[in-house]
């Protein structure tokens, strides 16, 4: 067994030079095998198809299986995308169904990965707010083991890479624009609107006027460029505004 300290060092090292996507893609597949896994995938969940320059992705999986995986796009829906999200550390496939609810689909899908080549693995979330969530999976195919002592390693090596990528990928974007920001009480009104509250309701609660809620809320609408309200709620959760705690909460 080599030294896998040295080899996250020499990785970390390595991603920290690299230039250009294929050199990183490069220096995840050496490391990817040093590891003693078979394959990679680093990616942003999106449909690859429909927005091709939308998002980073890095992967030497079995192209049969890749093209299946597009023209089914399958980006958002894939079990271990979804079981992503639902985390912040690396987790081997068969740990899904602690996760997420898998379904037959979910179960036929992985009979058919396994039928690729790609027979079990490890993923490492990357979640950043304000881009489409992403991840660094490593995979083994056919006879082989998933290299358990190698786990935590594989953890700090996905977290790497995909900053590595980003860092490439951002460079290579076109800057976005300045994100809406709201005021403190525009983002109070929208809170309680996403906890169901009407206008009248967040009025009495806030100790304002209903009117008042009203102009906030088409405010905050306005300064996001959209006309409903689910469209400001998911735009707010999106941009990190807002969290999923904020509403839920307890």
């Amino acid at each position: 067994m080599r030294d896998m300290r040295a080899e996250v060092e020499w990785f970390l090292d390595a991603i920290a030079l690299a230039r250009d996507v294929g050199a990183l893609a490069m220096i995840l597949g050496e490391m990817t095998s040093r590891m003693g896994f078979s394959h990679f995938a680093l990616t942003h969940h999106v449909h690859i198809l429909d927005a091709p320059n939308a998002g980073i992705r890095l992967h030497d999986y079995p192209e049969a299986w890749v093209d299946y995986f597009d023209t089914h796009r399958l980006g958002l829906s894939d079990p271990v995308h979804r079981a992503s999200h639902r985390t912040s550390a690396g987790f081997r496939w068969n740990a899904m169904p602690d996760l997420i609810r898998m379904t037959p689909a979910d179960h036929r899908l992985l009979e058919l990965a396994h039928e690729h080549g790609l027979t079990d693995g490890f993923t490492v979330p990357a979640n950043v707010v304000g881009e489409a969530t992403g991840s660094c999976s490593f995979a083994i195919g056919p006879g082989r083991a998933l290299p358990a002592d190698a786990l935590q390693w594989a953890q700090l090596a996905g977290i790497a890479a995909f900053e590595g990528a980003r860092r490439i990928w951002l460079a290579g974007a076109v800057p976005p624009g300045p994100r809406p920001c709201l005021t403190d009480r525009q983002r109070d009104c929208l809170i309680w609107a996403a906890r169901g509250k009407t206008a009248w309701e967040s009025a009495r609660i806030l100790g304002i006027s209903e009117e008042t809620v009203v102009r906030h809320l088409k405010q905050a609408r306005d300064r996001y460029g959209v006309e409903k309200q689910t469209s400001l709620l998911i735009r707010a959760l999106f941009d990190g505004v807002i969290s999923f705690s904020d509403i839920f909460w307890r």
